[in-house]
């Protein structure tokens, strides 16, 4: 599988770890978006798309955010979150696509930051900060 095109756009705040988000074309024919480039605590690397875990109002049968306390339908208290079996965590958030293996996650990553460091070497800061103000 070939990556055809990567579109970036710079969400540059002094502070924030959020540096910007990608837009991935595979073979001209499938996109992803919304992956997002993150600062870590060792440089950056590539989130994908994630939304938010959901569980089931035991009173009125509605979806609420995991780990949330109360239901945002009718009011009733939820049960604590069930943690996860294998390793103790709580599962807030689920990716909606994902890499398979670590050979095209670090193929992925590569193009992703490439195209990131391109973009915000093309891009004056200047034009990067009225556009985040506005």
């Amino acid at each position: 599988m070939e990556i055809t095109e990567v579109r970036v756009s710079l969400r540059e705040n002094e502070g924030k770890r959020l540096k910007a988000y990608a837009t991935v074309t595979f073979d001209n024919s499938f996109v992803v978006r919304n992956i997002k480039v993150v600062e870590g605590n060792n440089g950056l690397f590539v989130a994908m798309p994630a939304r938010k875990a959901k569980q089931f109002c035991p009173r009125c049968g509605k979806k609420v955010d995991t780990g949330s306390r109360y239901c945002n339908h009718c009011g009733a208290s939820l049960p604590p979150p069930a943690k996860e079996a294998v390793s103790g965590k709580q599962i807030t958030h689920q990716d909606l696509a994902h890499p398979i293996n670590q050979q095209f996650r670090d193929y992925l990553q590569s193009k992703v930051l490439d195209a990131y460091y391109t973009e915000k070497e093309s891009t004056p800061q200047e034009a990067v900060k009225e556009a985040v103000e506005e």
